[in-house]
């Protein structure tokens, strides 16, 4: 495929951002998705066989599908508009199929509970955390095992990772929120980012190896902002958090000092791998214009909990979503925050938008595709 490279300035100091930009007719014709409850649309809930789980029950999915599917929200998640975007149809996960048949269009790897790292590492520093096994590593390894089949039955070779979305993330988020949930010092957890990264990287240039040309790679959201960790950092210090929103400061700094290590690993990837698109998507920016703006964008409870229970957030751990005394909001789309960790269907929404008009991607995914399905502006335009 054609390409070429400008320089491009980011707002992170002194980092200039090698583009690449990939105009052209041609459409992503497959997703293939890793990450965590961020993107899962029901790899969890197979994993777990008949064990309860909120998440597999109503209220989850009650805007749009009317019934839950995995989805850690009230409805569509990010890569349920970038799928919709592109023309395709919802990504179905890995554990739901049982032969390539079941994924004409791509598959999802994405578990909910997903780390970068493995178990392995966490116990080794004496980390504790009800955490899946189904990390990006052993995402990595079902794509591995998956893709010879779905190339065959296509009989088009390496052409379905050509013209493939690959999108690694998000993911990383809950290597911080184990330790940070059981009481570890932000330094402390600080110190594996560069591992995290890492381990990212090398999935990256693995799926590269397979033949991988689109790979669309989103950063972490502002932690600060989310209802479970503004209730658990609760602080009566008014310097603690930001005026303009609310958040508290040290660890949305936290999350930009991820983003910034994560960003200068792509800018090393692209200068080694010139013939493939790497777009770093900024969840996180996207994310703090509803934070920033919310009335505008027509949220009117922007770090507050629509399905939860109790507090100045409507988060407590006593009374979470779908558990016993919790109770839900009369109107999702006007909250950011479904059940104090993920976004709601209007959020996600509303990040879907920046990101895939080019506003919060770099390079603009959109120049990835001069052909749009189906009517961008009315699908992803954010909710009145």
């Amino acid at each position: 495929m054609a390409s070429w490279y400008v320089l491009f300035p980011l707002h992170i100091p002194t980092l200039t951002l090698l583009i690449l930009s990939k105009p052209g007719d041609c459409c992503f014709t497959h997703i293939f998705c890793f990450g965590d409850s961020i993107s899962d649309t029901g790899n969890y809930l197979k994993s777990i066989g008949d064990r309860y789980h909120p998440v597999g029950n109503l209220p989850y999915g009650e805007t749009y599908f009317g019934r839950p599917t995995g989805r850690y929200s009230d409805g569509r998640i990010i890569l349920d508009f970038i799928a919709e975007t592109y023309g395709l149809p919802f990504i179905p996960p890995y554990l739901s199929g049982s032969s390539t048949e079941d994924f004409p269009h791509g598959v999802n790897f994405a578990v909910g509970g997903a780390t970068a790292l493995n178990r392995s590492y966490f116990e080794s520093k004496g980390i504790k955390g009800n955490w899946t096994d189904d990390t990006l590593g052993t995402q990595l390894q079902w794509f591995k095992k998956l893709l010879p089949s779905i190339m065959e039955e296509a009989g088009c070779g390496l052409d379905i990772m050509s013209n493939a979305l690959i999108v690694v993330g998000e993911i990383g988020g809950n290597d911080y929120n184990y330790p940070l949930f059981n009481g570890g010092a932000l330094d402390e957890v600080r110190t594996i980012v560069p591992d995290v990264i890492s381990a990212i990287s090398l999935t990256i240039q693995e799926l590269i190896a397979l033949g991988a040309k689109t790979l669309l790679v989103p950063n972490n959201f502002p932690i600060g902002c989310v209802p479970i960790y503004l209730t658990l950092f609760e602080s009566n210090k008014r310097e603690d958090y930001d005026r303009e929103t609310g958040c508290i400061t040290r660890l949305n700094e936290f999350a930009q000092y991820h983003n910034a290590k994560l960003l200068e690993e792509l800018v090393k990837l692209r200068l080694l791998y010139p013939d493939v698109a790497i777009i770093y998507a900024d969840y996180h920016e996207a994310s703090m214009n509803i934070y920033r703006n919310p009335k505008k964008l027509g949220f009117t409870y922007p770090l507050v909990t629509c399905c939860g229970g109790k507090g100045p957030y409507n988060y407590s751990s006593n009374a979470r979503c779908g558990r016993r005394g919790y109770s839900v909001c009369s109107n999702p789309s006007k909250y950011a925050s479904w059940d104090g960790i993920h976004f709601t269907e209007a959020a996600y929404k509303e990040i879907a938008h920046g990101v895939l008009n080019g506003s919060y991607s770099s390079p603009p995914i959109s120049n990835t595709c001069s052909k749009i399905v189906h009517d961008y502006v009315n699908l992803l335009h954010p909710s009145e």
